[in-house]
């Protein structure tokens, strides 16, 4: 085998891989847990975390 066909070889493998990556990230089973993902910024803990503004008294 030489360094041509080697390349290649790689090649094929991460496009393969590139492709494989994206269908399972557009797959209909991951969707609902992408979706969580995506909102959980939106929700909010007040009873676990106080929002508190730090100051900085050194200056």
């Amino acid at each position: 085998m030489d360094y041509g066909t080697f390349r290649g070889l790689i090649a094929l493998l991460i496009m393969a891989l590139f492709f494989i990556i994206v269908v399972w990230s557009y797959s209909k089973k991951r969707k609902s847990s992408f979706d969580e993902a995506a909102n959980s910024i939106f929700e909010e803990d007040r009873d676990d975390k106080v929002n508190k503004q730090e100051t900085n008294n050194n200056v």
